[in-house]
């Protein structure tokens, strides 16, 4: 079973972050932390998601324009269940929903999708999410009957001292009757220290119904850690890098060192892939299978096919061909489309640039808004000049030709197969195919010079030595 429907809690201010970003906005592993609940009420089977917005809901619906959800806006904060009802005008007559807080990024799919079968087996009106904590404080308990059974929950600050003891916690989730919720939710009351409408005094009126209430205990207690502050959204964000780590470490990815590796959850490796130190992978990355990125690596939204070796270089929004070796120390700004068993060696930048397959650039060279052909060889010192103070043009290199060291391309510009540019030549008309181009001032020779210097520096010496 799986519920149809989703209302997400986001409209907090989360004045503990002390921040001027809506809390549910603020980042983890690339993605706000209500991005990431969203995807996993996706994955639940929900077919339907509301968002309640309210602190900055504007920023908030704009953020999470993409996402394929629908909103409801709770101008005043008057409560989780005054929330839930702001949405009520969306949620079906029949079915039955859940309720999640956009604050709780590390749940999953899974355990919601457990959820919600508890949730059906047991026939309740109502079902709540729980976990285990040996140190609750801040949770609502949840109080059960001698037998067992779910009576209530009690916020932290509504507790008594024997409520505190429970060591059982509110995970501030719910699955429940869509026909119970709107017969309930109008009659929530703020008799309490907050003059809040809780979503958790709906637990004593499902339990006092025929079906009664339910509770389902999370295996993971992790899942159900609530982000208040940044040092939570640290400590949340270092468990899901490591079950990102593990999960690609089982698919058969070789990470060397887990604890310095930040890979976002959105990223996809292939098996026998090593990732070394102290690297980031971000974004849309897809990274083939025999792939070797070496320490120091940073790659964002880019696709690495098989085979391919990236040394302590930058990648972005680009894509490498198979059996291409890149680094150290490159740079590929987006847009680039490198070929199959390239070379792109260290200190070489490449901007919104084709490289054809078997090209090589070895070092020190910079490739912007250029089109390279196969097998073509770019020395060292080679600046493809695209921009011309106001305006970018693009440079066309046909396949086989030769760039040797010092040279100037100056867009717009093209060379043409198997074309051969001399070291030193900056070029700035059409090179034939098969054709040598040079450009260089004539060679001078001053015979002596040496012998003359050689005597300069010694008086300069000598009278150096002198005012000493």
């Amino acid at each position: 079973m799986n519920c149809k429907t989703a209302v997400i809690l986001a409209a907090g201010a989360g004045t503990r972050m002390k921040s001027a970003k809506p809390k549910v906005l603020h980042e983890i592993m690339g993605r706000p932390m209500v991005s990431h609940v969203i995807s996993q009420v996706r994955k639940s089977g929900t077919e339907k998601i509301i968002v309640v917005v309210g602190h900055g809901a504007q920023e908030v619906q704009e953020a999470l324009s993409g996402e394929g959800v629908s909103f409801a806006v709770q101008e005043e904060q008057l409560g989780t269940g005054h929330a839930v009802i702001q949405a009520l005008d969306q949620i079906p007559e029949e079915g039955d929903v859940f309720i999640v807080c956009g604050d709780t990024p590390l749940i999953t799919g899974e355990t919601l999708s457990k959820f919600a079968d508890h949730h059906g087996k047991s026939g309740a009106a109502l079902t709540v999410l729980t976990a285990e904590y040996d140190d609750p404080t801040g949770y609502g308990r949840i109080i059960r009957d001698a037998d067992g059974r779910l009576l209530r929950i009690v916020e932290q600050k509504d507790a008594d001292d024997e409520e505190k003891a429970v060591k059982e916690v509110n995970a501030g989730m719910y699955c429940v009757s869509a026909a119970f919720l709107r017969e309930s939710l109008p009659k929530l009351t703020n008799d309490n220290a907050q003059k809040e409408y809780y979503i958790t005094d709906l637990i004593a009126m499902a339990a006092a119904t025929d079906k009664g209430a339910a509770a389902y205990c999370a295996e993971d207690a992790d899942e159900i850690m609530g982000v208040n502050n940044r040092v939570q959204l640290a400590a949340a964000a270092k468990i899901m890098r490591k079950r990102v780590n593990e999960r690609l470490m089982m698919d058969g990815v070789t990470i060397i060192d887990p604890d310095s590796t930040y890979i976002d959850d959105t990223v996809e490796i292939g098996s026998d892939t090593e990732i070394g130190p102290n690297t980031i992978i971000k974004g849309a990355t897809k990274i083939g299978s025999n792939v070797s990125v070496g320490a120091g690596c940073q790659i964002e939204d880019s696709v690495i096919e098989d085979g391919v070796d990236i040394l302590k270089s930058v990648v972005k929004e680009s894509h490498i061909g198979a059996r291409t070796h890149v680094g150290p120390f490159a740079y590929l700004r987006p847009g680039n489309e490198i070929g199959e068993e390239c070379k792109v060696g260290d200190f070489v930048e490449f901007k919104n640039s084709v490289f054809g397959d078997g090209s090589k650039a070895s070092h020190l060279a910079y490739i912007g808004d250029a089109d390279v052909g196969n097998d073509c060889n770019v020395g060292c010192g080679v600046i493809f000049a695209n921009y011309d103070g106001k305006h970018k043009h693009r440079t066309t290199v046909g396949d086989r030709v030769f760039i040797g060291s010092n040279s100037n391309l100056v867009a717009p510009v093209k060379v043409n197969d198997d074309a051969f540019i001399a070291a030193g030549t900056t070029v700035t008309k059409e090179v034939g195919e098969g054709a040598l181009c040079v450009g260089r001032v004539r060679d001078y020779t001053e015979e002596g010079w040496v012998d003359k210097k050689d005597l300069k520096r010694e008086k300069l010496h000598g009278s150096h030595r002198e005012k000493k």
